[in-house]
C-alpha cells in the first residue's frame, strides 16, 4: 500500500460521495449497520461479523409450518425427516398447522403465536413464505428455512418475489436459510468418526453427495449448509461461520453465483487468518455455463478471470470437478502443515514412477533429487541398477522381509522429505497388499504426509478398502490427477497462510489530498481528455512525460523546444479513443517544420473525422523501455478492480494480463507481475537489460488508490502504454484513457 494520506474530508461528505454512487449511506455488515471504522475509503465493509448459527445447526426447539402426515402428500417426508433429526440432535419438534391438532401424534399448533415456547428454528413448508415472515418476528424466532422455489431463479418476476421476501426478512431481524433449498442441512452424519471434519456449503443440494457420501470412505463431515436463492444467509456467512469452529478442518463449497463480492472477500479473509482451507468448485467458467448457474440460483456469476483472481487472492482453492472437491477438500482436512516441501514418488515400477514424475513435475509439485548419502543408503534394501533419485523405483516392494518399511522410513527421515507419494495402478498381491499395510505402518509413525494411489477399477481389494482406508493417517486417492491437484493445493495453502497479511486491516479509511485535487477534473458520464486523463494521474504521484497543451502551430514549436526534441504529437480530446488508428500521433519529430507540419495534418484529420479537439499535445519522447497497461474496470461483483499486463497496441490481441480486487498489498502486485506469461520481458531478453520492476509496483499500487477513491466515480481507466524504464530509471505513463461514470 501507498504511505498513509490523510486527507479532509468528513465522514459525513465521504458518505455523501457514497450516496452520489447509488449505495446506501449505512452499509449493513451481517444484520448490523456498519461503523464508520468499518468501512474504507470507498465506502465498502472493511469487516463481517460472523453469525451465531449455532441454534440453527443445534436448535433446542423447533417448528415446523405445514406441517403435515397425510399421505402422499410432500409435506408428509419432510416432516418425518425432520422429526428424526430433532431426535438426533435433541431439539423439542413442535407442528404447526391451522386444521390438525396433532402430526405424527405430537400435539399441533394452530399457529406461531399458539407455539408452547419460543422456538430456534422454523421450517417453512408453505408455497409462499412472505406471509409467514412477520408471524416469525412476532414470534421472536431467531432462523427460518424457506423451501419454496419460484424465486429469482425464475426470472424477473421470480427475482422481484424474492427481493421483497429479503426485506421483509431485514426488517423482521431473524436470519433466513433459502428459498429454493432442500433438507441437506438436516440429513444424518455419522458421528463415529474421529479427527478434523469436513463442513459443506452447497446452492445446489444434489451437488454436495459425492462429498456427504465421503463419510462411507471414512471422511469425517460435521455440517451441510444448502444455500439455495441466498435472499438472506449466504455462502459467505457461512465460511466466516465455518471459519471459527475448532472442529472444522476444512470448508468445500460448491458456488453457482455470489450473491456479494465484498462480503464473500471478507469470510475468505476470515478463513485465511484462522488459517482455516476453503476449497469451492466455481461454476461460470464458461458462458454457457454461466447462464446455466444464474437461471438456476438467479446471482451474477461474476466475470470469471475476476472471480478466479479474487480467490486465489485470499487463498480459497478452486477446483473444477466434485471428484477433485472431495479429495482436495479431505486431504487439506485431515493432513498436518508440511515439515518440508520436497515430494518423492516411491513406486514399484519405473514406468509408473517416470509417468508420475511427469506429471507432478508439469503441475509444478517439487521433486528434489536424493543426496548421494541418501541414495547409497537406499541401495542397502534396492539394487544398484535400480534409479532411486527421485522417484525411486523399488523394481518389486519387498514381500517376505522387513526392508520394504526401512525403505519407506528412510525416505521419510529425508530432512528435504515433506511428502510421500506411492501410486499403485493395480493390485498384485501379496506385493500391493504388503506395500499398502508398510505404507499405513509408516504414516502411523511420522508426521509427514504419506499419499497413496490406488488405480485399480475395481475399489474391493481388502487392501484398499481394509488397509487404506482404514487409516487416517493416509490420504488415498484413485486418481493421478487427483492426488497431484490435492498435494499442489495442500502445500500452496500451507505456504499462502504462514506468512498472509489481511489486506483489509492497512486499507485506507479516509480519502488522500490526492482525491481533493482530482474532483475538478472529473465529467461524469464522459470520456476525459488525454491531457486531463494525465492530469488526474499526476494527482496521484503517477510519472507523466513532459508535455504541453498547445493550440496553434507556433505555440506547439515553442513547447517543443521547451520539451526538448524529438517529441510526439498528439491529439488531445474527449471523444478520442483509439489515437494511432485515426493517425492522430505523430512520434520521432527533430525539428520545428516537422512540428509545424505535424500539428496542421493533426488538426485537419481531427476536422475530417469530426472529432472536437481541446488541443494538441506535444510531448516528451520516451524510449527504451517494455511497454505495459495498468488499468481500472469495474466488476459487478466486486466493484473497482485493478488490472496489469504486456502493454502497447498489442494489447488485445497480446491478452496477457492479471487481475486483483482492492484492497491488496505489495506482495499481491509483485504477485501479479509473476502470472504474466511475458514476464521475462521484465527481467531483460536478448541482451536488454532488465527494468524497474520496484516502480511497476508502485504505479501497480497508486492505481489500485486511485481504484479505491476514484472507482465509483470511473468506469474505466487505462494506462496504455506505460513505459517501464531499465532498472532505477522508472515507469512513465505515455498514455492515458479515463471514462467516468
Amino acid at each position: 500500500m501507498l504511505g498513509s494520506t490523510h486527507g479532509t474530508l468528513t465522514t459525513d461528505s465521504r458518505r455523501a460521495r457514497v450516496i452520489a454512487c447509488g449505495e446506501q449511506p449505512s452499509p449493513v455488515v451481517h444484520g448490523r449497520p456498519a461503523d464508520v471504522d468499518d468501512l474504507d475509503v470507498s465506502g465498502r465493509p472493511l469487516y463481517a461479523g460472523v453469525p451465531d448459527l449455532d441454534r440453527f445447526f443445534r436448535p433446542e426447539s423447533v417448528a415446523v409450518v405445514g406441517a403435515s402426515d397425510a399421505e402422499g402428500r410432500p409435506n408428509t417426508g419432510i416432516t418425518r425427516q425432520l422429526i428424526a433429526w430433532a431426535e438426533r440432535v435433541g431439539a423439542r419438534l413442535h407442528p404447526v398447522h391451522p386444521t390438525r391438532r396433532s402430526v405424527f401424534g405430537i400435539p399441533c399448533s394452530p399457529s406461531l403465536a399458539d407455539l408452547p415456547e419460543q422456538v430456534d428454528l422454523a421450517v417453512l413448508l408453505v408455497g409462499d413464505p412472505l406471509p409467514v415472515i412477520g408471524e416469525l418476528a412476532e414470534a421472536k424466532v431467531k432462523f427460518a428455512v424457506a423451501f419454496a422455489s419460484g424465486f429469482a431463479e425464475t426470472g424477473a418476476e421470480g427475482a422481484a418475489a424474492q427481493a421483497r421476501l429479503a426485506a421483509a426478512v431485514r426488517r423482521s431481524g431473524l436470519r433466513l436459510l433459502g428459498p429454493n433449498t432442500n433438507l441437506n442441512a438436516f440429513e444424518k452424519f455419522r458421528d463415529d468418526l474421529d479427527g478434523p471434519a469436513i463442513a459443506l456449503i452447497t446452492q445446489s443440494g444434489h451437488q454436495g453427495r459425492p462429498v456427504f457420501a465421503m463419510q462411507e470412505l471414512g471422511v469425517r463431515l460435521s455440517h451441510w449448509a444448502p444455500t439455495g436463492n441466498e435472499a438472506d444467509l449466504e455462502t459467505a456467512d457461512f465460511i466466516s461461520y465455518f471459519s471459527e469452529q475448532p472442529q472444522i478442518g476444512a470448508i468445500a463449497c460448491y458456488v453457482e453465483g455470489l450473491k456479494d463480492g465484498r462480503s464473500f472477500l471478507l469470510a475468505a479473509d476470515r478463513a485465511a487468518r484462522r488459517k482455516v482451507p476453503v476449497v469451492a468448485v466455481k461454476v461460470g467458467r464458461t458462458e454457457t455455463g454461466a447462464r446455466t448457474a444464474a437461471s438456476h440460483t438467479g446471482k451474477l456469476t461474476g466475470a470469471d478471470t475476476v472471480v478466479d483472481a479474487a480467490m486465489r487472492q485470499y487463498g480459497v482453492i478452486r477446483v473444477d470437478g466434485l471428484d477433485e472437491l472431495q479429495d482436495t477438500a479431505a486431504l487439506l482436512a485431515r493432513a498436518g502443515a508440511p515439515r518440508a516441501e520436497g515430494v518423492v514418488v516411491y513406486s514399484i515400477s519405473g514406468g509408473t514412477g517416470a509417468h508420475f514424475a511427469d506429471l507432478a513435475t508439469a503441475a509444478g509439485l517439487p521433486l528434489p533429487g536424493l543426496s548421494a548419502a541418501k541414495q547409497a543408503e537406499l541401495h542397502q534394501w534396492i539394487p544398484e541398477y535400480l534409479s532411486v533419485t527421485n522417484p525411486v523405483d523399488n523394481g518389486g516392494h519387498p514381500v517376505g522381509d522387513w526392508r520394504g518399511r526401512k525403505i519407506i522410513d528412510a525416505i521419510l527421515a529425508d530432512p528435504e522429505v515433506g511428502v510421500l507419494i506411492c501410486p499403485i495402478t493395480g493390485p498384485f498381491p501379496p506385493m500391493s497388499d504388503k506395500l499398502a499395510q508398510d505404507l499405513v505402518d509408516a504414516a502411523e509413525q511420522t508426521d509427514k504426509l504419506v499419499c497413496v494411489v490406488w488405480g485399480s477399477p475395481v475399489g474391493t481389494e481388502a487392501a484398499y478398502r481394509e488397509t487404506l482406508l482404514g487409516s487416517s493417517k493416509v490420504a488415498t486417492f484413485r486418481t493421478f490427477a487427483n492426488c497431484i491437484t490435492a498435494v499442489r493445493a495442500y502445500l500452496d495453502h500451507h505456504r499462502f497462510v504462514a506468512t498472509y497479511r489481511s489486506p483489509f486491516d492497512e486499507a485506507p479509511r479516509t480519502p488522500s489530498p490526492s482525491f481533493r485535487k482530482t474532483q475538478a477534473l472529473m465529467r461524469p458520464g464522459q470520456q476525459l481528455s488525454e491531457h486531463a486523463a494525465k492530469q488526474l494521474l499526476r494527482a496521484y504521484g503517477i510519472r507523466v512525460p513532459r508535455e504541453q497543451l498547445v493550440t496553434s502551430a507556433a505555440a506547439a514549436v515553442r513547447a517543443a523546444s521547451l520539451v526538448g526534441y524529438p517529441v510526439v504529437m498528439k491529439a488531445s480530446g474527449a471523444q478520442i479513443a483509439h489515437k494511432t488508428e485515426l493517425g492522430l500521433v505523430k512520434i520521432g519529430l527533430t525539428s520545428a517544420s516537422q512540428v509545424r507540419d505535424a500539428y496542421r495534418e493533426l488538426t485537419d484529420i481531427a476536422r475530417y473525422e469530426g472529432i472536437s479537439l481541446d488541443g494538441v499535445l506535444v510531448c516528451q519522447m520516451v524510449e527504451r523501455g517494455v511497454e505495459m497497461v495498468v488499468g481500472v474496470t469495474h466488476d459487478q461483483l466486486f466493484g473497482p478492480t485493478v488490472t496489469v499486463g504486456l502493454g502497447g497496441v498489442l494489447v488485445e490481441v497480446l491478452r496477457d494480463a492479471a487481475v486483483r480486487v482492492p484492497p491488496f498489498g505489495e506482495d499481491q502486485a509483485r504477485g501479479m507481475l509473476g502470472e504474466l506469461r511475458g514476464r521475462a520481458l521484465l527481467e531483460g531478453v536478448r541482451g536488454g537489460p532488465p527494468v524497474d520492476v520496484d516502480a511497476l509496483v508502485e504505479v501497480v499500487l497508486r492505481v489500485q488508490r486511485m481504484a479505491l477513491e476514484l472507482g465509483d466515480d470511473i468506469a474505466e481507466l487505462d494506462i496504455n502504454p506505460l513505459m517501464v524504464l531499465p532498472r532505477g530509471q522508472g515507469a512513465v505513463a505515455l498514455d492515458a484513457l479515463v471514462v467516468c461514470r
